[in-house]
């Protein structure tokens, strides 16, 4: 473990006997491998096995690693349908361990990278499609008011402003021109939709690896990774889920758009809107193409950022280089997508 990363263990045992309920020393830490921008780490201890989560050490852009809002929304969505793990301390008090963190309960459940579910029967995977459609469905019905949560972000207007944002952070992450990405850019703001006034806990990265299943069944445990989550519209997640649907299986970032989905017990891409728009009540979903072509804007924006990082030597895994490079390919999809029509 690399020393920045490392814990005081006398200074946090001290810390979450006194804050944490029934917590008791002595305790292990041990940092989990991977690529999270929060550090994350097993928490073994007399009285059970916990996660912590804090900012990374050093100097940080002021709304990034915003642990305290993951915190906050988990916490808020205990009360509701939608499954997270239970909530134990928020700490911002830098001196204990050099920066802000929470702790959770530990999770023993099963997560699942690959989303054409190799290991699944087809009756497994279309149960396991099916509960994440429910909590997506859950997520979306939640009341903000109720939860506490009308102020987490801004409401309204959600497509202009994230349209606005990302082709920001795009111009200043370009290292070269990508015909569909302009296209794209001017297609998305000729034909933003009227704002409907639709506002909901919004996850921000909704797939099936963020989800905890158990080991046995395909109930999730728990919705995870709340890092980009805010107050915006329900299709951006729905629409970014379903943009995996279309994505070559053999991208950086595997899809199912070249895989028998029917054989393999998967939905089709009308089957799973059609079984959201029933759990919330919804008749149809109109300017859906908008939607979907919107989410492989933003990917291909988020990835343009990573790939540039990784050519000025701030992210040096080989993945970050591979990510990047499916920027442009992302484009020319939702270009494709846009050109067709369907």
């Amino acid at each position: 473990m690399a020393n920045e990363f490392e814990l005081d263990i006398a200074s946090l045992t001290a810390y979450l006997e006194a804050n944490v309920d029934g917590f008791k020393g002595p305790l292990t830490a041990e940092k989990f491998a991977g690529g999270q921008s929060n550090p994350t780490y097993l928490i073994e201890a007399a009285s059970g096995k916990y996660v912590l989560r804090r900012k990374p050490p050093g100097e940080l852009l002021k709304s990034a690693h915003a642990v305290d809002r993951e915190f906050r929304v988990m916490q808020a969505l205990a009360s509701t349908e939608v499954p997270v793990p239970k909530m134990r301390v928020l700490c911002d008090d830098d001196s204990v361990i050099g920066s802000m963190f929470y702790l959770m309960d530990f999770l023993d459940g099963r997560i699942m990278w690959d989303a054409a579910l190799p290991e699944q029967t087809p009756a497994e995977r279309t149960a396991i499609y099916d509960a994440m459609n429910k909590v997506l469905a859950d997520l979306h019905n939640v009341d903000i008011e109720k939860a506490g949560l009308s102020d987490y972000g801004k409401p309204g207007n959600y497509f202009e402003r994230q349209l606005s944002r990302w082709t920001k952070q795009y111009r200043a992450s370009e290292t070269e021109t990508v015909p569909s990405m302009e296209k794209m850019m001017v297609w998305l703001s000729d034909n933003l939709p009227e704002d409907d006034g639709l506002v909901c806990i919004n996850h921000g990265d909704f797939r099936l690896d963020n989800m905890m299943f158990a080991h046995d069944s395909s109930e999730v445990l728990a919705l995870l990774d709340w890092e980009l989550s805010t107050l915006g519209h329900p299709y951006a997640d729905l629409a970014y889920q379903c943009m995996q649907l279309r994505i070559p299986s053999d991208a950086a970032i595997p899809g199912l758009g070249d895989v028998d989905r029917e054989a393999l017990g998967i939905p089709s891409e009308k089957a799973y809107v059609q079984q959201y728009c029933q759990r919330r009540g919804i008749a149809e979903i109109d300017n859906w193409i908008f939607y979907l072509a919107f989410s492989f804007f933003r990917l291909s924006a988020i990835l343009q950022g990573v790939y540039k990082r990784a050519l000025d030597g701030n992210a040096s895994s080989k993945k970050a280089m591979d990510y990047g490079a499916l920027a442009a390919p992302l484009a020319d999809l939702g270009w494709a997508l846009i050109e067709k029509g369907e």
